[in-house]
């Protein structure tokens, strides 16, 4: 320290700078290795001995230096180092560490590049250890993939060498505070004001509903936001892989995967949380992501009295999400021919959503399908709703229209057992051309 003193008489370098920030973060993490103060005053502490180094180099640092040293300080011993500003930024959706010289976001749909870096691939280590060990989770050359949930429920998944060839990559799913509502995805676009009322009378009915989307298309905000019509009065059970949806209701019981000790053992799948959910008396089984075999317990949670599930899964049309829950049968371990999944299917699912990230960054419903039974060994799918693209503007936006298709769902009877008549302008008939036509 003497040294940078010295060496500042005529103020500080770029480089000296550099060194002065790598002894101050040297030394602040040595001291509060050694002091362990609680969570709640180590801010505090690395403040005011930041407030100590400051005073004996005086005016030689100027107050936006200090205030950027601070900030930077700060972020690497208490935060996620360069990264957490972006995380802090209420308009970055999403954070992607590809190395250490590659820092992407996402912002309002767009992917963007960052002017942020990290000083090597040690440094994204140290940021990714600080992440994980106080989850309780490990990485490692022997285990370089690992799924994680921050305190604040942003969704991690950290990827290290020999795995990833260029450095250690890190992806942030921020976790939305605002919880969206039924009418913000009317007001931003995503869906109609029909299909609204819609997919609130068929929640509330309890259909059997499947999610289906590609990465980052707006799944789980759409879960999140059907979950919130379920009824105050039914009891509710969550199944996620890391716990990211916010339900309201009061009766819910939230289970989150556990993964396998350094032993190999105690691991606690999505398969055994759906299996031991059946013996909880659930009257509705939201699940955050079918992916394997659990899908095969899923459907049969389904077919056997639990009405109203909901669950999603990673498909980019309607009849691809039947495809795909076909291959994720499969995958339980069960020699079942085609036709038997098939049937199991489409007793089990009412509806299909369809979300889809466009090419502008949007995210819409693009179909609503109703799984309406079997022609022989084909599921016959009926869009109600579609997503109808016309054209893009000269700056880039997606001209389109969601539309109903004038087509009734056979389930229509369960609604109006429910208590819900949905007038025919919600499928897009007319009701004066229905009443001439009488």
């Amino acid at each position: 320290m003497a040294q940078i003193l010295t060496s500042t008489s005529g103020g500080l370098s770029s480089a000296e700078l550099v060194k002065l920030r790598h002894f101050v973060i040297e030394t602040l993490t040595r001291e509060m290795e050694t002091e362990n103060p609680p969570l709640a005053q180590r801010e505090t502490m690395v403040r005011q001995k930041l407030t100590d180094i400051f005073s004996r180099l005086g005016a030689r640092v100027p107050e936006s230096i200090r205030q950027q040293l601070t900030r930077e300080t700060v972020s690497e011993l208490l935060g996620y180092g360069p990264i957490q500003s972006l995380l802090d930024d209420p308009d970055v959706s999403e954070v992607m560490v590809n190395g250490p010289n590659k820092v992407y976001v996402e912002k309002k749909g767009h992917l963007i590049k960052t002017g942020v870096t990290f000083e090597s691939n040690e440094h994204v280590l140290r940021i990714i250890d600080r992440i994980i060990l106080p989850l309780g989770r490990r990485v490692d050359p022997d285990s370089p993939t690992v799924d994680a949930r921050l305190p604040d429920g942003s969704r991690v998944n950290a990827v290290v060498m020999p795995v990833a060839l260029d450095g250690p990559s890190i992806t942030i799913r921020k976790f939305r505070k605002d919880k969206l509502s039924m009418q913000q995805l009317v007001d931003f676009g995503s869906i109609t004001a029909p299909m609204a009322e819609f997919l609130r009378a068929c929640v509330i009915s309890r259909l059997n509903i499947v999610i289906s989307g590609g990465t980052g298309s707006g799944k789980t905000t759409l879960l999140n936001v059907l979950s919130s019509l379920i009824p105050e009065d039914e009891r509710i059970i969550t199944i996620e892989d890391a716990a990211e949806l916010q339900l309201q209701q009061d009766h819910v019981v939230r289970l989150e995967t556990k993964p396998a000790n350094l032993d190999g053992r105690g691991q606690v799948t999505i398969r055994d949380l759906v299996r031991n959910a059946l013996r909880m008396r659930p009257e509705r089984i939201v699940v955050g992501e079918c992916r394997g075999g659990e899908t095969l317990d899923m459907l049969q949670a389904m077919n056997t009295g639990h009405d109203g599930s909901l669950t999603t899964l990673h498909a980019n049309t309607p009849r691809d999400a039947l495809s795909r829950m076909e291959t994720m049968v499969l995958m339980a371990g069960m020699d079942l021919p085609v036709k038997v999944i098939r049937q199991q299917i489409s007793a089990a699912v009412d509806l299909i959503v369809q979300q889809t990230r466009l090419k502008d960054g949007s995210r819409k419903v693009t179909a609503v399908t109703e799984v309406a039974g079997m022609e022989g060994d084909t599921i016959v799918l009926t869009d109600i709703f579609r997503f109808e693209q016309t054209g893009m503007t000269s700056d880039g936006k997606v001209i389109g229209a969601l539309k109903p298709t004038g087509i009734r769902p056979l389930f229509t009877p369960r609604l109006e057992a429910a208590g819900f008549k949905l007038p025919p302008e919600v499928f897009g008939a007319n009701l004066g051309d229905i009443l001439r036509k009488r």
